[in-house]
């Protein structure tokens, strides 16, 4: 076993070399068996086993390879160091040593808040982000396995979406509670205290005190962390997932679905639903909201270290709606409906214009692959609630911007002429943000690399996952690879050339021959052979790869999907 986890050197003596399915699957079966010892209370053999998976070698180059192909790779900490050679990633896995290892101080940054305050952000260097994700892999069996059935921020398998499914289930119904309590912790990453964490985080004290510990460097000066587990970490998630776990419990115990009073069953309606930090508890009454449940919650908070904020902390009728995770949810004579909220149409209603704006000088073509992305991700956010209407507000909104975008570039020109470059009809639409390529059809028409309209999605009902489904867990395999082929197969919908090819390709990428799933996303690549024109799917990391280590291949076509 100690052979196999080590993976000497001379079988894998560059990051090339390295076979990654196999570290993956190690990684994998360790976590398994993490969960296995965790569900029989073998706490002994618990910790035998995160001790095995934080020294592996492929746990470390795993831990390695996620932190150099996320959103962050380029973002460097204090040192100024960014891995993005195969050489240096492989060096860094000999960096990932318990022994005398020592984090750096966090880089502070800022990130603008939707409501116009700062948040701060602390990026640890690469190495201590290789560090901290090799120890989440071996926190994360745990945390899944002691988990909340209600919790769905920052786990594995869950989403908004599932959320906001729960809501529909507890809300929905004619007799469902009709109050609602919006809660929101006070700078929840933030505050978490230390001591807490190092008596009940079961993984390594030492490693975890350094982590928390570290301080962070702003404006040249160093200061120190004596409480929180700073935004920007890679196992902050993990943590602060497991600090706010047992809400839940402690809410169920003191108010379960049922109790006998005089003989008779007493229905409180208090159910709980968390994303992450923010989280709601239904009602039957006011008062059990603000007098019972709300003090049990303070309580619970604050031998954490945490308190709740009084401003974004109020108690709602379902008849006046509320906002949770970019929608409103409201009852209209006593029919439930969830609509994005005006905050959040709002905010992608200003990100779009402001993209416009920057792009004052771009070419259409260019315009358009930057449009794309941001239209469909919030779409495909939105798809499964009440949105019709938004998505027309939507791409009206972005049609009237883009039509300003087209007259500040031509001021001397007409609006017939402006209209007649810009848009063009595509299939039944007149006006059409789009531009023509080089390509044909069959019939010798032109096709045109077209904007995406938020009115061309359907609206969809999203199935919710099992409370007690756990990723980490042998029992739950099967169920988890039929939900990610069946999300992609209804992502897919409505997108014929894309589904045919995922399907002939049996949902693999032929270029790493993993899965292509609704989280790594796909990409079309063209190639010619015997002048014919082949279409394959690939992951968007794969496509890139393809065109920078292989040379020799013909021009292709990259399309944004």
């Amino acid at each position: 076993m100690n052979a196999k986890a080590c993976a000497p050197s001379g079988r894998n003596a560059a990051w090339d070399s390295i076979d990654w399915k196999q570290a993956e699957e190690y990684v994998k079966r360790l976590q398994m068996r993490i969960v296995k010892a965790q569900k029989e209370g073998r706490h002994g053999k618990v910790k035998s086993l995160q001790w095995l998976l934080t020294h592996s070698f492929y746990a470390k180059a795993s831990a390695v390879k996620r932190v150099t192909e996320n959103k962050g790779k380029r973002t460097p900490g204090v040192d100024g160091e960014i891995w993005s050679t195969p050489n240096a990633k492989f060096n860094g896995i000999g960096k990932l040593e318990r022994k005398g290892y020592r984090p750096q101080p966090l880089r502070r940054t800022y990130l603008k808040k939707p409501s116009g305050k700062m948040r701060p952000l602390g990026i640890p260097t690469m190495r201590d982000r290789a560090m901290q994700t090799l120890y989440k892999f071996a926190l994360d069996p745990i945390a899944e396995t002691t988990a909340n059935g209600n919790s769905y921020g920052f786990r594995v398998g869950r989403c908004v979406q599932d959320a906001l499914q729960e809501c529909y289930i507890i809300l929905a119904q004619k007799s469902a509670p009709v109050w609602i309590l919006e809660g929101d912790i006070k700078g929840c990453f933030d505050h978490i205290s230390h001591d807490w964490m190092l008596e009940h985080i079961p993984m390594d004290k030492e490693i975890l005190r350094k982590f928390l510990k570290c301080g962070f460097v702003e404006t040249k000066t160093l200061f120190p962390t004596d409480e929180g587990t700073p935004q920007g970490g890679t196992i902050s998630p993990v943590l602060c997932n497991m600090v706010l776990d047992g809400m839940e419990k402690a809410i169920r115990k003191a108010y379960p679905l049922r109790r006998k009073i005089k003989g008779k069953n007493y229905f409180y309606g208090v159910h709980f639903v968390r994303y992450a930090d923010d989280f709601i508890v239904t009602g039957k009454t006011k008062e059990i909201l603000e007098e019972e449940v709300l003090p049990l919650i303070k309580g619970f908070l604050s031998e954490r270290g945490l308190t709740l904020s009084e401003e974004k902390t109020v108690v709602t009728h379902i008849d006046e709606g509320f906002d949770f995770l970019g929608c409103n949810i409201r009852k209209y004579n006593g029919k439930y409906l969830a609509k994005p909220s005006k905050k959040n149409m709002k905010a992608i209603t200003a990100k779009i214009r402001a993209v416009i704006k920057r792009n004052h000088a771009a070419t259409q073509e260019n315009l358009i692959g930057l449009l794309n992305p941001i239209i469909r991700g919030w779409v495909n956010s939105q798809k499964y609630n009440v949105s019709a209407k938004a998505f027309e507000q939507i791409d009206f909104e972005i049609w009237r911007a883009l039509w300003r975008w087209a007259l500040r570039r031509h001021k001397r020109k007409g609006k017939y002429w402006i209209a007649k470059r810009y848009f063009h009809r595509v299939g039944t639409r007149n006006w059409t943000f789009c531009t023509p390529t080089k390509k044909k059809t069959e019939r010798g028409n032109t096709v045109y690399f077209p904007l995406v309209y938020a009115v061309d999605t359907k609206i969809r009902r999203f199935t919710k996952i099992k409370a007690a489904a756990n990723p980490f867990d042998y029992e739950w395999q099967q169920y988890f690879e039929e939900r990610e082929t069946d999300k992609m197969r209804n992502d897919l919908k409505g997108r014929k050339t894309l589904l045919r090819l995922w399907n002939q390709q049996q949902g693999l990428c032929p270029v790493c021959n993993e899965k292509m799933t609704v989280e790594t996303g796909v990409k079309i690549h063209e190639s010619k052979a015997g002048g014919k024109t082949v279409l394959t799917l690939v992951h968007p990391k794969c496509h890139t790869s393809i065109h920078t280590l292989e040379s020799d291949l013909e021009p292709v076509l990259e399309r944004e999907l």
